[in-house]
């Protein structure tokens, strides 16, 4: 080609080549109050390509966005896909629910599971839907005339007074007209905003349908909080109601929920830039700490958890691949283990290269600045800081301890747990036998502890990582049972004194010990207190509630009040700056685009990954990069049906959303407000978005709903699911 054509279409290669880069999105850090759209966030979102009303997302008095949206189970968000109840989550929110499904000879977790009629669909006891029905401020009404500098203990009784006061009043208001309804009274930034919610929660939840977890989980631990991410991590289930539509204990007579306005689904997939909003549940963030508070985070609770379980992994990972009836036993287990410490190494790291600490002081420093603009403001602020400075000057090495504890004695050890049971919750009392109640936990907990196989893996992990709690406790004393028998740094020691010898460990012990406090419950406590293991535990527990709480969680009230003074000195001080409070598994929005992004120099993003990634990461017989032989048969012969794009499957898609736990399962929606994702993950390198978002960094993973509409329906064969769906492409309703 001549140099002068070459150079006349010059401008439209470096279009097409800049096209094709990771863009920096216009990333909005925050998880919104949905009915502070309109004042707060609306015209942002409009400018950012939203192509709706705040009202069509959050309203009281007509359907709205939010009512496709509920709190699945105890910690994930889950969304209505079909007028008939259908609800779609993430795998890894169904998952204990999948697993308790299965068994060696009928293993769903391996196999996959869809039912092809209702009668199919499995009853899950104790899985819940919580709707949000409406949310009211009444922070005028919980503050007035209190006195916020009062002691913590005492502003905490006047709160809780308060909130029993307005949540029994907003029950016998609305008894008689929606009975069904709850109230919960939440505190939303450190107590400077009261909000009451209004919820319905449905109890029959059964499930539907679900991927074969080489699908649903592929890449397991090594790919989680990573990009590029070919994990199709999604479930079905289905909210059942009475004949009036409304909650209902489980039941054969009742039936799928009738929905007024499930979730259309837009078939035409994403592009660079492209508007994206998430609805859900996030958890819990710590946005606004000062630069010690964020120190304490990542350099003391974050790496004593990642050194603990990172020898708890191994030695489950090493059973697991050797036994499979102990992959089934300990599937959720390890999963949950490995989830928090690979969130906490990225945590730490992009802390790190983000410069996070420098930036927390920064904003001190600025902070620090604007209120030194009046004496009394600089006076109130220099008092404040020295607050700060004295709390976590104590709490410091009282996290590393409370962190241990919890970590290696209670996290790591079912014995130790039922002991902790016994001794603080079980309330077994002398001469009265224990109830109903009392004794099935406790035929679960001494089950879980007595298992042969069980305490292998227990006795096996405590040993290596007892040494971890002696180097991070050394700086404490009174903990006598374990410093005596740690002294000569003999581990075994620990296990033959107080766990072998107890009867908690031995089956038939725990057993007779059992029958005993059901009938006598003194004889069971007197023996009880004999127990080895039981000595063991109330040594540490002393050592615990007079040496570590004191220091740790005590100091936790007046660090609230702490925070509640700072934020609210940021609202004077910085009238520009746009306050979001932190997530609190309260109903938010957060809203951004469709975009890759740069973690380190060299290395760059893009923003879509497919199902052709996904099978050159498949790796036969191995337990998180197999896959199942039709999938890479449907891939070989490119069958994707409508669901596919220019020749490819697409799986997954990153976005610039601030989310976090309890996001799991939260519907991601175009501009329309249409279905075209579901959140499940985060990037490891923008992990630290829960105490340090950053824009440049800061990515949520999605399923593209397309991949997961071509899983039920070309993998599965479970069309009759996608019939019940309304699907759309660019916007025009298709034919199913």
């Amino acid at each position: 080609m001549p140099i002068s054509s070459l150079l006349q279409r010059l401008p439209l290669i470096i279009t097409l080549i800049v096209s094709t880069l990771p863009r920096s999105a216009q990333s909005v850090e925050g998880m919104w109050l949905p009915m502070l759209l309109e004042a707060l966030n609306q015209d942002e979102m409009q400018q950012l390509g939203f192509r709706l009303s705040a009202a069509d997302v959050y309203a009281v008095n007509q359907s709205s966005l939010k009512d496709a949206v509920v709190r699945f189970g105890g910690g994930c968000t889950a969304e209505l896909i079909s007028s008939e109840g259908l609800l779609l989550t993430n795998h890894h929110c169904g998952y204990s629910n999948i697993q308790a499904h299965s068994s060696v000879d009928n293993d769903l977790l391996t196999d996959g599971f869809w039912a092809v009629n209702r009668a199919e669909e499995k009853n899950n006891p104790g899985l819940v839907a919580m709707f949000v029905r409406r949310m009211e401020d009444v922070t005028e009404w919980v503050l007035n005339d209190l006195d916020r500098n009062s002691a913590p203990g005492a502003l905490r009784e006047a709160l809780t007074e308060r909130k029993k006061i307005l949540e029994a009043r907003a029950r016998a208001e609305w008894d008689g007209v929606l009975p069904s309804w709850d109230f919960e009274l939440r505190a939303f930034d450190y107590g400077n905003q009261y909000i009451l919610i209004a919820t319905e929660t449905y109890k029959d939840v059964r499930l539907v349908g679900a991927p074969p977890s080489s699908i649903g989980k592929f890449g397991s631990d090594t790919d989680n909080w990573v990009w590029p991410r070919h994990t199709g991590d999604f479930s079905l289930f289905r909210i059942y109601a009475d004949a009036d539509n409304r909650p209902a204990e489980p039941s054969e007579t009742n039936r799928p929920l009738q929905v007024e306005r499930p979730l259309q689904i837009e078939l035409s997939g994403v592009q660079p830039g492209d508007f994206t909003l998430v609805y859900g549940f996030p958890g819990y963030t710590q946005e606004y700490l000062p630069a010690e508070g964020l120190r304490q985070i990542v350099e003391i609770e974050d790496s004593v958890r990642v050194a603990v379980r990172d020898r708890r992994l191994a030695v489950l990972d090493a059973r697991m691949r050797k036994s499979d009836a102990l992959r089934i036993r300990y599937a959720a287990q390890y999963a949950q283990i490995a989830n928090g410490w690979k969130k906490w190494i990225g945590e730490m790291q992009g802390v790190r290269r983000s410069g996070g600490l420098e930036r927390k002081a920064r904003f001190d420093a600025e902070l620090r600045e604007r209120m030194a603009d009046q004496q009394t403001t600089k006076a109130a602020y220099a008092r404040l800081e020295n607050q700060f400075d004295s709390v976590y000057r104590l709490r410091a090495e009282g996290l590393r301890w409370r962190t241990a504890y919890l970590e290696v004695l209670v996290s790591a050890s079912a014995s130790y747990r039922a002991m902790e049971f016994l001794g603080t919750r079980s309330g077994l009392k002398r001469g009265e036998p224990a109830t109903e109640a009392v004794l099935s936990e406790l035929q679960a907990l001494l089950k879980l502890a007595s298992d042969t196989a069980g305490m292998r893996i227990e006795r096996e992990t405590l040993q290596q990582i007892w040494p971890l709690f002696a180097r991070h406790t050394r700086s404490s004393s009174g903990f006598s049972a374990f410093e005596k028998a740690a002294s000569g740094g003999d581990w075994n020691h620990i296990w033959d004194t107080y766990y072998a010898p107890s009867i908690l460990t031995d089956p038939k012990k725990a057993e007779r010990w059992l029958k005993t406090a059901g009938t006598n419950s003194q004889k069971a406590l007197d023996q009880l207190t004999k127990d080895p293991l039981f000595q063991f535990w109330a040594s540490g527990n002393q050592w615990y509630q007079q040496t570590v709480v004191p220091q740790s969680t005590a100091l936790d009230p007046l660090l609230t009040q702490l925070m509640a003074e700072q934020t609210r000195m940021i609202r004077e001080a910085m009238p520009e700056f746009r306050f979001y409070p932190d997530a609190n598994s309260t109903l938010r929005v957060s809203y951004g685009q469709v975009s890759g992004f740069s973690p380190k120099d060299g290395v760059a993003y893009l923003p879509q990954t497919y199902l052709s990634g996904m099978l050159d990461k498949y790796r036969p017989g191995d337990y998180e990069f197999d896959l199942p032989e039709k999938l890479r048969q449907l891939e070989e012969e490119h069958a994707y049906g409508p669901y596919g794009e220019n020749g490819k499957m697409p799986l997954c898609f990153i976005a610039s959303n601030h989310t976090t736990g309890g996001n799991s399962g939260s519907p991601a929606l175009n501009a329309e407000g249409r279905l075209i994702g579901l959140n499940f993950d985060r990037v490891w390198e923008g992990t630290m978005s829960d105490v340090n978002y950053d824009a440049s960094i800061c990515r949520n993973i999605m399923v593209d709903i397309r991949f997961v509409l071509f899983v039920v329906d070309r993998y599965a064969g479970a069309g009759h699911l996608i019939g019940e769906m309304d699907l759309y492409r660019g916007g025009v309703p298709t034919a199913q």
